[in-house]
């Protein structure tokens, strides 16, 4: 039976990953709403089973299922995007988790106008950045339909009482009280919270981490890779060509296999507190060493500069979930006019946790080694330079000068009075 003071809806799309959260959901949506559920599952390189996903969402009670493949998009229309503008949050966070929740609320969208929903579903904790993240794309995308948040609705006030309503309405699961780690996965990165991760006191436990070696597990002996790059895109890896989804999968095995990529982060949190998060992200780690050691030959100094500060604001942007708007886009339009020359190929050696810059080279490198030699040529007469520093330190010397004659002047008033 149904509550009357909710309003009456039809058919709800949900977001749905198959996880503790979006698992009681379905039945959850169906007891208190009465409305048909439509399940988005969106492919973003999860390392998921989606056959086994859409089964699970039809068995624990949805009306119909919508499986999206967007892995190549995510990295073409998201991912590529972030880590040209050298997008990195709180100095560590390579924003994995943060970029994907507008894709996939996207193919939401998507999903519920094709099936004609009159509501969307997510199953963010009212705690939380993703809850943000998917709303602020709602209503850019489509502001007309309802929205249903549970966990800011119902009586489950932890990650027990989802596991308790979970076993109470036989809806299968792999989470346990033991167990109970929160994870997000994607083909950039995989995300760990919750359990022994919430006192930022402790070593995050071995059994945390997925993708990456731990560094006394790692090869004894160093690895070589070369990454290749035209305006900034990842286009090859030791000289082969590959498409975007291969190109980050090698990387991501590389990286993992030298321990590259962990980050035990203490972070600041858009909806106003800190959590703590491990996360490993190893081939973008490789792609973002590798493309700023190609960006120092080829950027300009006040063009760099000038980067590294909207980096910054990039990195907000797309953490606060404000993918869809007018700024990250003038923004992308800054970062691929000053990316159109940052073509070229960089070495990397892999080694127990480390990423170290073993050469780079491109064919619009700004590097001139007449002009960083010592050797006096007609390209820089180092004899300029005197006259450069006098223009460059004429405010220092005027206001030392100036404070000088004051102190001097005071000091010849005080000798006076004293006579």
């Amino acid at each position: 039976m149904t509550d009357t003071t909710v309003p009456r809806l039809r058919r709800i799309a949900l977001a749905y990953s198959g996880g503790l959260d979006t698992s009681i959901i379905i039945p959850w949506l169906k007891e208190h709403y009465g409305a048909e559920i439509v399940a988005v599952i969106a492919d973003v390189g999860q390392s998921d089973d989606c056959a086994q996903v859409r089964a699970k969402a039809l068995k624990t009670g949805a009306a119909k299922v919508v499986v999206a493949d967007v892995v190549e998009e995510f990295i073409t229309g998201y991912i590529w995007p972030t880590l040209k503008a050298g997008a990195v949050y709180d100095h560590k966070y390579l924003l994995g988790t943060s970029f994907a929740r507008p894709i996939i609320a996207k193919k939401q969208v998507e999903a519920a106008l094709a099936t004609g929903c009159d509501a969307l579903a997510h199953g963010c904790t009212g705690k939380g950045n993703d809850q943000v993240r998917f709303e602020l794309t709602y209503k850019a995308l489509a502001p007309h339909l309802a929205v249903i948040a549970p966990w800011r609705e119902w009586e489950i006030r932890s990650r027990e009482d989802a596991i308790a309503y979970a076993r109470a309405h036989r809806v299968p699961i792999e989470q346990t009280v033991a167990k109970i780690y929160s994870r997000d996965h994607n083909i950039w990165h995989i995300s760990h919270e919750g359990g022994a991760l919430e006192d930022p006191g402790l070593e995050a436990p071995a059994d945390v981490w997925m993708l990456t070696r731990a560094l006394e597990d790692t090869p004894d002996q160093p690895e070589y890779v070369a990454i290749g790059f035209e305006a900034g895109v990842p286009v090859s890896v030791d000289g082969k060509r590959l498409a975007p989804v291969a190109l980050l999968r090698r990387l991501n095995e590389l990286g993992g296999r030298h321990g590259i990529g962990r980050i035990d982060l203490v972070e600041n949190r858009f909806v106003g507190m800190k959590s703590r998060g491990a996360y490993e992200t190893p081939g973008g780690t490789l792609l973002l060493a590798a493309l700023r050691e190609l960006e120092a030959l080829t950027l300009d100094r006040d063009t760099a500069f000038q980067k590294q500060h909207l980096a910054l604001e990039y990195a907000r942007l797309v953490y606060n979930g404000l993918w869809f708007t007018p700024q990250r886009e003038a923004l992308d339009a800054w970062v691929n006019k000053a990316q159109e020359r940052t073509t070229g190929e960089v070495r990397l050696k892999l080694y127990k946790g480390h990423a170290l810059v073993a050469g780079r080279k491109s064919p619009y490198s700004l590097f001139s080694t007449a002009l960083a030699s010592f050797t006096m040529n007609e390209l820089y007469d180092q004899r300029d330079a005197a006259g450069f520093i006098n223009c460059v330190g004429l405010p220092i010397k005027t206001r030392a000068l100036l404070q000088g004659a004051g102190r001097q002047s005071r000091g010849k008033r005080r000798k006076a009075s004293r006579a």
